[in-house]
């Protein structure tokens, strides 16, 4: 071992003194630098601060005060299921075809996958006679209907295609545990 090579310790202790005279210096240039802070050109400052003071000070209006609601608890012995119509609406409801109902068993058809309002017509073509829709659904895929087929996700049968419509007869669900049949179009879009 070379006796001129400096110890560990040696290495140690000239990192120690670097470092404090590093903060040394940090000291000074911030003592320097917040002695120029109190200086005595501070009066435009001050007359500034009292301007800002002197100012009109503005009113905030008083915050609303809140009302306190009554919890309700619901006790569901003394009270009807708030699921369940009223027996009132129950007796007003007029069902015209209580048959009515779709043909759960039928093989479903490639539009009856895409909900209505993701189909768009983009026209019809007339082949022997009998009309067909040309309907693009939502990933793109275009098909064609006629009528007696099926569409849409609300058991949609075709009845009717004119040059820029389709028409519907949908049967859906009443709400009271019955079926309702709807007319819908679907029309040509751009």
């Amino acid at each position: 071992m070379s006796h001129n090579a400096p110890t560990r310790a040696q290495h140690l202790a000239s990192r120690r003194a670097a470092s404090a005279r590093g903060w040394c210096i940090l000291a000074l240039l911030l003592a320097i630098g917040l002695s120029g802070c109190g200086g005595k050109d501070t009066d435009d400052l001050k007359a500034y601060v009292q301007g800002i003071e002197q100012r009109q000070k503005s009113t905030i209006p008083p915050l609303p005060e809140l009302l306190e609601y009554e919890i309700f608890t619901y006790n569901e012995t003394s009270l009807r299921d708030p699921f369940e119509p009223p027996e009132k609406a129950k007796e007003n409801v007029q069902r015209p075809n209580t048959d009515l109902q779709p043909d759960l068993k039928r093989e479903r058809e490639a539009l009856e996958q895409y909900s209505l309002g993701s189909l768009r017509m983009v026209g019809s073509i007339e082949k022997k006679g009998r009309r067909w829709a040309l309907i693009i659904a939502s990933d793109g895929t275009l098909h064609r209907t006629t009528t007696g087929q099926h569409m849409g996700q609300d058991n949609g049968e075709v009845i009717r295609i004119t040059e820029s419509q389709v028409e519907l007869k949908e049967i859906v669900p009443d709400g009271l545990g019955g079926w309702i049949e709807r007319r819908t179009t679907l029309t040509v879009s751009e």
